[in-house]
């Protein structure tokens, strides 16, 4: 057999939701934390180039504002006191040049020793001007950012120039150097989001046993078509009991409360099978699966079949069976008797076969005046002589109150029936294992706007009083106890009520009090 949780595996080449959801989170948190990195990166070497033009910048202006710059462009030979000056500064500055040329461009001092006397390729034209140059250029030392700053005399006569500058090249190894600040904490972050992805892919792949959107969509289709089309009633409660789905048949079955007797199977979460359940004025059988998926519980299916008619019709069929048996046991004890009387006429013994003719026949016609005098439903009627029959049989005596009195139309004859017969069906298994003489009595009285039945005998009695009328209590060690529940059911159903209690010699009482509906 297949279990609950069975499904058709995933065709291959076809994802599950959870492999689609973890690859969609994969994809956008690495295109996330690549976005965030690149953008770091820029504003990183954005950060280094302004860095490194506030860097050449303050370099220029301290060297053209140096006096000993100054004074020695005037001399004949700035070179010999300037480039080493130059050489000193750029090494202490750690930067890649510091050239310090004439108005016309004439270099005085360089790195390279070969390029001094030669002349500077740059833009120096706003500097020439009193202003200051930044800009990126390749000059002989490579693509370089650089700063040109004006010397001025002490009349602000512009007498020279100074560039200061750092290559392309140093500013990206420094920038490769902060690199690991960006890049670890990036990895961190995408790793920490795929372990999470990862986890989630798990959760989910639990919750949703595999399945991918078109098998999910198709099972919701074929349960949502087969629990709106059976025809039994479907009630699907969670692990801590609580009802997650029914179906429309189960809410026919139930109404808009969920009955104490269903409640009660639910709480007890054993597994049930064809069990009779008084459900309001209903008889249902109940079948009850506990689901478990990986050694878990988690929650139990309960269906329900409507049994009312049913058990209405096999009560009536029980009814016409008794009578028929009670009908067939009486044409028996007729046609012994007969003989016997024949017997005794032929032997000559005339008065004694009168006699024991005589005598039958006002004994049996005592019970039927007493039963046809006294009830004025047929069907009751009908069924109390049934059932002295059945009594008879058993060697029961069975007797009807003379306070009996009630007319036909105080109630339903299919609830009368329900509930005499069970009460007497009861009280004969009550006195089947007492010793003789086993007696019981009905009474059945219409007054004061209720119909009152009490059903006594000389059995036994109760034990525990207050269990006799609850679902599946019994006192054979075979049944299903459902005689005195189906009466409580009709009481119940009339807003009247049922009563146990002890008779004065030993036995029991049941009286049931039905409300006559105005």
């Amino acid at each position: 057999m297949r279990s609950f949780w069975s499904r058709t595996p995933i065709p291959a080449g076809r994802w599950s939701i959870a492999r689609q959801l973890f690859v969609l989170q994969v994809l956008v948190v690495t295109l996330l934390v690549a976005i965030g990195t690149a953008g770091a990166v820029l504003l990183a070497s954005n950060d280094a180039d302004q860095a490194a033009v506030d860097q050449v910048t303050g370099i220029a202006e301290a060297v053209a504002r140096s006096p000993l710059v100054v004074e020695a462009i005037g001399t004949a030979d700035p070179t010999v006191s300037l480039q080493p000056y130059a050489e000193a500064t750029r090494l202490a500055t750690h930067t890649d040049f510091i050239v310090v040329m004439a108005p016309d461009r004439t270099r005085y001092t360089h790195p390279t020793p070969s390029l001094i006397g030669r002349p500077f390729v740059g833009t120096i034209d706003k500097a020439l001007h009193g202003d200051r140059v930044v800009e990126k250029h390749a000059g002989s030392l490579g693509e370089s950012v650089r700063t040109v700053v004006p010397v001025e005399d002490a009349n602000g006569k512009v007498i020279g120039l100074v560039s200061v500058g750092i290559t392309t090249n140093a500013i990206k190894e420094k920038l490769w150097q902060r690199a690991p600040a960006v890049l670890i904490p990036a990895a961190l972050g995408l790793l920490l989001a795929a372990a999470g992805s990862w986890l989630l892919n798990r959760r989910l792949r639990r919750q949703t046993h595999g399945l991918g959107p078109a098998e999910m969509t198709r099972m919701y289709e074929y349960h949502d078509a087969v629990l709106h089309s059976v025809r039994e009633g479907l009630v699907v409660a969670d692990r801590e009991g609580h009802v997650t789905l029914i179906n429309d048949e189960g809410r026919r079955l139930l109404g808009t409360s969920l009955p104490p007797e269903i409640a009660a199977l639910l709480d007890a979460r054993t597994p049930v099978a064809d069990e009779p359940v008084l459900a309001g004025d209903r008889l249902l059988v109940a079948n009850q699966r506990v689901i478990r998926f990986e050694d878990k519980v988690i929650g139990t299916v309960l269906t329900l079949r409507d049994h009312t008619e049913l058990r209405a019709l096999t009560g009536e069929l029980d009814s016409v069976r008794g009578l028929t048996e009670a009908l067939r046991s009486q044409a028996h004890e007729a046609a012994n008797r007969l003989h016997t009387v024949l017997t005794m006429v032929e032997l000559g013994r005339t008065e004694e076969a009168v006699e024991l003719a005589t005598a039958e026949l006002a004994h049996a016609q005592q019970l039927t005046d007493q039963v046809v005098g006294a009830v004025g439903e047929p069907a009751l009627a009908a069924l109390l002589l049934g059932k002295s029959a059945q009594a008879g049989e058993r060697g029961v005596q069975l007797a009807v109150d003379e306070a009996s009195h009630i007319d036909g139309g105080a109630l339903p004859s299919r609830d009368l029936l329900t509930v005499v017969g069970n009460l007497v069906d009861n009280a004969f298994e009550a006195v089947a294992a007492t010793a003789a003489p086993r007696q019981v009595t009905v009474l059945v009285v219409e007054e004061g706007g209720e119909v009152l039945v009490r059903v006594s005998d000389t059995g036994p009695g109760l034990a525990d009083a207050s269990l006799a009328f609850r679902r599946g209590w019994s006192t054979k060690a075979e049944g299903r106890g459902l005689g005195l529940a189906l009466v409580r059911q009709v009481a119940l159903r009339y807003g009247g009520g049922c009563d146990v209690g002890s008779a004065e010699g030993g036995g029991a009482v049941v009286t049931v009090r039905l409300p006559v509906p105005a």
